[in-house]
């Protein structure tokens, strides 16, 4: 439940290396404390166990588990504790019939429509789990800072991204789609395709940067389908349209802008997009009375222009930014502009979830 997976190997790895750090490491290590020249033989028999530890995770067989709710959890703790006072004759039974629970529990299809705004810091990733189909619209990317840009060696994807997405109980990902080809959106994406279950890649218009070839020449190395500049992306009954504007010559104003309707809630996704592009998105379409905009950029000025924000006329928007960041994102005068509607904040709120069911939409805040 910590860790939302289990090893299911697990119970025959510990016949092996539970005797063997109990009889044979932990012995050696209270011998080499009281006498030092052993310390080249528990150096052995250390080096013996890392050297199982790497080669047995290789064949690892992980079921993912989500998070218990709180029925099922009083009802394990029930089922315990009746095995422990009243039934021991039938513990199996019971013991089989709880990890049936279980297993209902992980595999029973997801049936309402989800959008998480996954906390990533100074960066984008959203979440949608539509039924049974899973989109990440981008992916996050930590960058250290110094004398020159770089990638930090903290990975969001392994830290934040997998184990979110996993105690939801998420096993695959259908479709990533790449709002655009800057770091804090899709930095972490070869790092998710490395350790997660990818279906398919979608990049945005114009032509590819570096971290993008990157990320191709992995995506064919690993047979993965990518797709480039679409018009919409069909999943179940619902659809994901990609509103076309010109191709421009910075990546921000190329993003993929996402419009969708789910169970009738209008929910818009911005990229890094700026005001020349909301201008002609607002000459293109008519697009009134959003319920969910992921604000562009940020938050910043050069986004979120008072023209644009007036005609869409959103009631919630969700502005994905770190703490303290050093683009002093949001700008006041995006807040301003935004004031009308109903602000979330993934530094001050943590991850945002919209969940509709039964066509009503819930909203939900936590901290990853």
């Amino acid at each position: 439940n910590n860790f939302s997976s289990i090893n299911i190997l697990t119970p025959i790895i510990n016949l092996l290396f539970v005797p063997y750090v109990t009889f044979i490491i932990f012995p050696l290590s209270l011998i080499t404390f009281l006498i030092p020249i052993f310390n080249p033989l528990l150096n052995i028999t250390l080096n013996i166990l890392e050297f199982l530890s790497l080669n047995i995770a290789k064949y690892s067989v992980n079921m993912i588990l989500p998070h218990m709710n709180i029925l099922l959890t009083i009802l394990y703790y029930f089922v315990i504790v009746y095995i422990l006072f009243k039934f021991k004759k039938y513990k199996y039974q019971y013991i089989f019939i709880l990890l049936i629970l279980l297993l209902i529990h992980s595999y029973f299809p997801h049936l309402s429509n989800e959008i998480h705004f996954i906390d990533v810091g100074q960066g984008d990733s959203i979440l949608l789990r539509l039924k049974n189909k899973n989109i990440l619209i981008d992916t996050g990317g930590k960058v250290s800072y110094g004398e020159e840009w770089k990638r930090s060696n903290y990975s969001i994807a392994i830290n934040t991204l997998i184990p979110y997405m996993k105690s939801f109980g998420v096993k695959k990902i259908d479709y990533l789609i790449l709002s655009h080809g800057d770091f804090d959106h899709m930095g972490e994406a070869i790092n998710l395709i490395n350790n997660f279950v990818v279906g398919k890649v979608i990049f945005n218009c114009g032509p590819y940067n570096n971290l993008e070839s990157e990320l191709i020449s992995i995506l064919d190395n690993k047979s993965i389908k990518y797709d480039t500049c679409i018009n919409e992306l069909l999943i179940n009954k619902d659809k994901l349209e990609f509103i076309k504007t010109e191709v421009y010559d910075n990546e921000n104003d190329n993003s993929n802008v996402i419009y969708t309707e789910l169970n009738n809630y209008k929910f818009m996704f911005m990229g890094d997009a700026s005001s020349t592009t909301e201008k002609e998105i607002l000459n293109k379409y008519n697009i009134p009375n959003i319920d969910v905009l992921k604000v562009g950029h940020h938050g910043s000025k050069t986004s979120s222009s008072t023209e644009f924000i007036n005609k869409i006329n959103t009631k919630y928007s969700i502005i994905s930014v770190g703490k303290n960041n050093r683009y002093g994102h949001p700008n006041k005068e995006t807040l301003n502009n935004l004031e009308y509607s109903k602000i979330y904040r993934t530094d001050e709120d943590g991850s945002i979830l919209f969940k509709i069911k039964n066509n009503k939409l819930k909203i939900e805040t936590c901290s990853t």
